[in-house]
């Protein structure tokens, strides 16, 4: 299992259109991806914005970072106070309940 890990500083107050943005840009994008497992958004007490996305392989978690990336650009950059980062590896810990 391999993760794409997204994270950008939102602008205060912005996590209601961010949601929304979200779903309806980034959900359809980021599925679309070969290998596609699971995706997670993390919205922090101080506006700190995290999304995991799963595949099952390491080109799809790359490819998923890739289109994110040139979305937030477009999409979502009005929102945040600076470009998004972005990292993809293998989980080398998990567990379910």
């Amino acid at each position: 299992m391999y993760a794409a890990i997204r994270q950008g500083k939102a602008k205060t107050g912005q996590a209601e259109e961010l949601t929304r943005r979200i779903k309806e840009g980034a959900i359809p994008i980021i599925s679309d991806v070969e290998g596609f497992m699971a995706y997670y958004v993390v919205y922090a007490p101080d506006d700190t914005v995290t999304a995991i996305s799963l595949f099952n392989n390491h080109a799809g978690a790359e490819e998923a970072n890739r289109r994110a990336l040139a979305w937030i650009e477009t999409d979502l950059a009005p929102l945040l106070t600076g470009p998004a980062t972005a990292v993809a590896g293998p989980v080398i810990v998990h567990t379910l309940a």
